[in-house]
């Protein structure tokens, strides 16, 4: 027989002890690790504008097959568990971790994301939130990153290979508490009546932020569903935009926001 663990086993707390084994499927680039959303920029005048994304809603949902000692946890998807999905009556679309994984591919391999400009958070749909560093390499394939997400979802902490810091954990909510003072809050979805040029978008973003008095990095946090189906809404958000006048999958819509900063900071 197959169960759900509960929301107990589900539960974040970024104070449990973890360690990764050597069989982690993540990888760190051979450079010093960045702190969060922070980079050298143009040497000569660096802007003072940082952005991170949220990935909201995200499908990873752990569940256990077979009873007992044998039994193993495996990450919830419609194509491998359709069974599963079936006697629990659950929905096939609320069982994509692929969109996950496609978004965090398009983000962390992102020149803006190598340029030390970006900082990414994930939060599931059963509101675990997820820190993940800057220079964590995201397994290619779905089989390896369902493997890394049980992981990281039952220790709560991934590590890399001879690394003291966690390249992927589970941190406290509200999402709220990392983000700097000032910080702008932008919900991205399609069921809005206000649609932006991203691109101008980000260049008035970086005009605001040049012409700052603040000494402190303009910061900028846009908030992507990370699912099938469904409208994110974010009571703390400042405002809500669309992007586009068509529907977008999530990962295009990462891809839009990472090409308008790079071309506002000039990275190649």
């Amino acid at each position: 027989s197959e169960s759900v663990p509960s929301d107990e086993e589900q539960e974040a707390s970024d104070t449990s002890p973890t360690d990764a084994t050597e069989n982690d499927e993540v990888d760190v680039e051979d450079k010093p690790a960045l702190e969060a959303a922070e980079g050298d920029g143009d040497s000569e005048a660096p802007l003072p504008l940082k952005v991170i994304v949220l990935l909201e809603k995200a499908n990873l949902e752990t569940v256990k097959l077979g009873k007992g000692p044998g039994g193993n946890y495996q990450l919830l998807n419609c194509d491998d568990h359709r069974g599963f999905l079936k006697k629990h009556k659950k929905d096939p679309s609320d069982a994509r971790p692929d969109i996950t994984h496609q978004c965090l591919l398009t983000l962390l391999d992102s020149p803006l994301n190598k340029s030390g400009k970006l900082k990414v958070y994930v939060r599931t749909a059963r509101g675990t939130l997820i820190d993940i560093h800057p220079d964590t390499r995201i397994p290619r394939t779905l089989k390896r990153f369902s493997g890394l997400m049980v992981e990281l979802l039952q220790k709560l902490k991934v590590r890399a290979t001879n690394s003291p810091h966690p390249l992927l954990k589970v941190i406290r909510n509200p999402i709220t508490g990392y983000l700097p003072v000032g910080c702008h809050k932008i919900v991205c979805t399609y069921n809005c009546d206000k649609l932006v040029n991203v691109r101008e978008h980000a260049k008035e973003k970086a005009k605001i932020a040049a012409t700052s008095s603040s000494k402190n990095p303009c910061v900028v946090l846009y908030v992507v569903g990370a699912m099938a189906h469904g409208k994110v809404e974010e009571e703390w958000a400042d405002e809500n935009i669309c992007i586009s006048e068509f529907p977008l999958s999530a990962s295009t819509v990462c891809h839009r926001i990472t090409s308008a900063y790079e071309e506002v900071f000039g990275i190649v």
